[in-house]
This record gives structure tokens, sequence and C-alpha cells, in this order.
């Protein structure tokens, strides 16, 4: 091969090379299964990220809990073997305990409510987690959270008896239901369906179609109304993965980030209904408190552990901050 032709093939070689090693890619791994919606619009997500960048920016994704649960996503994040992941607020705890704030019981009473303090404290979550070497890109709700159990629950008294599932190392769920006065059965998330069917537990807590997904609808015969509290959800990763993506792409990936992770809350929020409605089609029965004191003393309890936790698991003014916003919006209303 003439000396200029050699160069030239070497050339191209090279440049092919260093194209291929310009790409990022963004190893990302969740809980949530193939086809669900989650995935679904993750995968737009990418698609738009690709497009905009050029290529330069990808995910690779790992769905359906294959990398393990949301703690084995952090520290598989945290020694590089992953970049980020789709977390509810049991994993965003792990990484920064503030924001388990946003999962309180009975801080928020409607999604027009939750919309107001997501969007109103993005800034102040996304400086928190930076502090902790993540980057915020958007929340991605999972939804309201009831409790499905195999005998109705209208009263306390009724709650007592139920042989509940905790998930294992959530310190926000353990609290409330100890001032609930209950004993639940610590569990990791895999793990609970497996105990429904043995009988180690009897009920468990989940956004509708969160239960529907992991089939515990199959498991039990009531759901409680109304909902406990709102389940957050966030989508993050690594600081140092997040440098690797060229200056010139981070705004594009962030915006893109922000809209379809909205979009995915509108299409949660559309699926945890259609959820609730087929439950019923099912012979699930929804089951309200007895009466107008009972729901006030789920209520009142929930208030209680919003306060208890203000100082050790969230700072106080954080707490005042989303109860400000909650009652700008009910006065708005």
């Amino acid at each position: 091969m003439p000396r200029p032709i050699a160069l030239l093939a070497i050339g191209f070689v090279l440049a092919a090379s260093l194209a291929v090693q310009a790409q990022t890619v963004i190893k990302f791994a969740t809980v949530a299964p193939k086809a669900s919606t989650w995935m679904n619009i993750m995968e737009q997500l990418d698609a738009e990220v690709q497009k905009a960048t050029g290529g330069d920016v990808k995910f690779k994704f790992y769905p359906g809990g294959v990398q393990g649960d949301e703690k084995d996503v952090i520290r598989k994040i945290r020694i590089g073997q992953l970049h980020g992941g789709g977390f509810t607020g049991v994993g965003m705890g792990q990484i920064l305990p503030s924001s388990r704030l946003l999962d309180l019981p009975y801080l928020f009473r409607s999604a027009a409510e939750v919309d107001t303090v997501l969007e109103g404290m993005f800034p102040t979550y996304s400086a928190l987690f930076q502090e902790k070497d993540f980057v915020l890109l958007g929340w991605a709700e999972v939804g309201f959270v009831h409790f499905f159990t195999k005998n109705p629950v209208r009263n306390l008294a009724d709650l007592s008896k139920q042989k509940l599932w905790l998930w294992e190392g959530d310190p926000l769920a353990g609290a409330y239901f100890q001032e609930l006065g209950l004993k639940p059965v610590p569990l990791a998330l895999p793990d609970v369906l497996t105990s429904f069917q043995t009988g180690m537990i009897n009920g468990a807590y989940a956004s509708p179609y969160g239960a529907s997904v992991l089939q515990w609808q199959t498991r039990v015969k009531y759901v409680s109304d109304p909902p406990m509290a709102c389940a957050a959800g966030a989508v993050l990763i690594s600081r140092k993965a997040w440098e690797q993506i060229p200056a010139v792409h981070q705004a594009r990936v962030k915006d893109i980030a922000r809209r379809k992770l909205r979009q995915l809350t509108t299409a949660s929020r559309k699926d945890n209904q259609a959820a609730l409605d087929a439950f019923g089609k099912a012979g699930i029965t929804r089951v309200k408190p007895a009466s107008e004191a009972e729901a006030q003393k789920f209520e009142a309890i929930g208030v209680k552990v919003q306060d208890k936790l203000a100082g050790s698991l969230y700072d106080a003014k954080l707490l005042e901050k989303a109860r400000q916003l909650v009652r700008a919006r009910r006065a708005r209303k």
C-alpha cells in the first residue's frame, strides 16, 4: 500500500476509534419491568437524547431489577459499575435522607399539591443531591399509596390485626408503622409476592399500578381509600458520569429529561387510575374508614410522624417550606 494511502487509512481508523470513545454511555438500572410505561418513556428519552446529541450520549438500560434492588444499584453506582437509575423514595433516601420528606404520610391530598411542592422544591433538592455527588434529572412520581390487604381495614383496630409488609431498611415507613402501633414484617421488595403466598404477610402498601405490575392484586381482596401518602420517584445519575457528558450537551439532556419525566408522571397517574378501576372489576373492594373520626385519626398520626422526623430525617425548615407550598395551593383552590 502506498504510504499516503496507508496514512489516510490509519487516519480513518483513528478517527473512528476516537468517535466511539467519545460516546458517553449511561448505564442505567431500575426495578421497573421492561415494556412498562416507565421503561417505554425512558426509551423515548434515550432516543431523543441520542438524536439531540448526534449520538454522543446514550443510555444502556437494565430494567426489571436485574441489577438488584435499589440499594444494590446505589452501591454499584458508587463503585462505577453503573452510572444512574430510576428510584423510588426508598432509594432516594439511601442517597439523600431528607428527600423522604416527599413521601410523608398525609402531606398531600391531591396531585396538584404534589406538583406544586415538587416544582417549588426542585432547585433545593437538585442542590442537595449535587452535594451527595448525584445529578437530579427529574422527578418520576410513583403515585398515591394505598394499603392492599386480604382483610378489610376500616379503622386502626383493623389495621393492627394485619401482618403488614415493611420495605426493609425504610426508616420513614418504619416510623409511621411504629406510631400506628404495628409490628410489620421487614422484607426486600422482591420477596413480597412469595410472602403473600406463604402467609407470612397479608397486607402491603403500594401505588395501584405498582401493585398491579408486581402482581400483588392477585393476593388481596381490599384496597384502602383514601391513600395514605404519595410516593415520590426520581431519575439520578452520578456526578462523575454526568461530567463525562460533553458540556455542550448537558443542557439538552437536562431539558429532555425534565420534559419526558413530566410526561412519565402524567402517564403514571393514568396507569394508577386504570389499575384501580381494573381492581374493582376483578372484585377487589375499596374500603373507606368507618367514620370521619376514624379518618381523622389516621391523618393525625401522619402529621405526628411528619413532625417527629423533622430534625432527624430532614431539616424542619424543609418541612415548613413544603407545608407552605401546600397551604398556598389549597388557598388558590
